[in-house]
């Protein structure tokens, strides 16, 4: 049970929260302004639906990769994520994937917990690789059932203009795997189209794909005028703060992600992201040639970096918790009330975290 400013679905409450079984069973108190005191504020715990790699470890590695990064990640106040492959040879990428499921089946008790994959290429714009290796190809139905069986692939990242790829979108929705659009070249009118077809978001918007001019809308114009979710980096280097606040004014569901590697909560230094080596340094994470390569960003960090852009505490926690569980049909994670899953942050009045409770286990943070 803890005690303190809990940001509930109806708003804030000064009281208690407990919880039985895993899931919260009771709330109390009165609704409060958080801002009037000193009291820890309580919110759901974070969820990170683009998470490469962590203390070290790499998706796409197998083994204790799973372990280590997700034990990384709930320091930081991840309750659940998805791991995040590569674009990679498709013998690579199945390993990867088994190495997922094998995880989830004996999963660490004091990690987030692992939903299930998102599929971050290979059906990605050559043209567009970002720091994705050079594996990019157009996605197959027989393929993407067949790598559908090693793993809960919860969500795919692809670029629409691939040849075959509006059917491919449409296969996916039917099978209940969320699409985003990323990586891609594609125009306005492509991305319009694929959303048409079920996609429903756009991976790390801005980056890795077709900017806004105002006679060549891009894929960043398909996304602000007509997209209901998307996901963006908002460690202050992948987009600037004036792009984050033109995407909060024109997506109602923006959210929050990491897309972090293997150097996040690990000190300077080279790490691995795929089969590509990327160092970290000055805070961010980039390929040999400059190129931003994932992030070191963490979900803690994320949410005072949204409300120093001047988001409300509730507003930004919405972005890192609510929005994510609500794109994955996840109607019991990412909101604090009677009956969901008790997945929960603690933290002070500087928004410093102090514990973690991941299924009504409590895991002390490290800030």
């Amino acid at each position: 049970m803890f005690h303190g400013n809990i940001l509930t679905p109806d708003g804030w409450r000064l009281g208690e929260i407990a919880w039985e079984a895993g899931r919260i069973s009771r709330i109390s108190g009165e609704p409060v302004d958080p801002l009037g005191n000193a009291h820890p504020r309580i919110l759901p715990g974070f969820i990170d639906l683009h998470v490469h790699g962590g203390g070290g470890a790499d998706t796409m590695e197998g083994g204790e990769a799973l372990a280590t990064l997700a034990r990384t990640h709930v320091r930081f106040g991840t309750t659940s994520l998805l791991a995040t492959t590569m674009t990679a040879p498709e013998a690579e990428i199945r390993r990867a994937l088994a190495a997922v499921d094998t995880y989830m089946q004996a999963p660490a008790t004091d990690a987030s917990r692992v939903l299930g994959v998102h599929l971050e290429g290979p059906y990605i714009n050559p043209g567009k690789l970002g720091a994705q290796p050079a594996h990019a190809r157009p996605g197959e139905i027989a393929e993407v059932d067949a790598l559908c069986e090693l793993a809960p692939i919860r969500l795919v990242t692809l670029a629409p203009e691939l040849c075959g790829h509006g059917e491919l979108i449409r296969h996916l929705t039917a099978r209940g795997i969320r699409v985003q659009l990323g990586h891609t070249l594609g125009s306005y009118e492509e991305g319009v189209a694929a959303l048409g077809h079920g996609a429903c978001g756009f991976t790390h918007l801005f980056n890795a794909m077709t900017g806004l001019h105002h006679r060549k809308p891009g894929m960043v114009g398909a996304a602000l005028a007509h997209a209901d979710y998307a996901e963006l980096i908002p460690d202050l280097q992948h987009v600037h703060p004036g792009a984050i606040r033109a995407a909060l004014r024109c997506i109602p569901h923006l959210y929050a992600v990491t897309d972090s590697t293997a150097a996040a909560g690990m000190p300077d230094g080279d790490y691995r992201l795929g089969e590509q080596t990327v160092t970290k340094c000055l805070g961010g994470v980039r390929l040999a040639d400059g190129t931003l390569a994932g992030s070191t960003l963490t979900m803690d960090q994320a949410l005072r970096n949204l409300v120093q852009l001047g988001l409300s505490l509730a507003d930004a926690s919405s972005r890192l918790s609510r929005f994510p569980a609500d794109f994955l049909g996840l109607a019991d994670h990412g909101r604090l009330t009677k009956g969901a899953v008790a997945d929960l942050v603690l933290l002070d009045d500087r928004l410093g975290l102090q514990a973690v409770v991941v299924e009504g286990r409590i895991i002390e943070g490290e800030r």
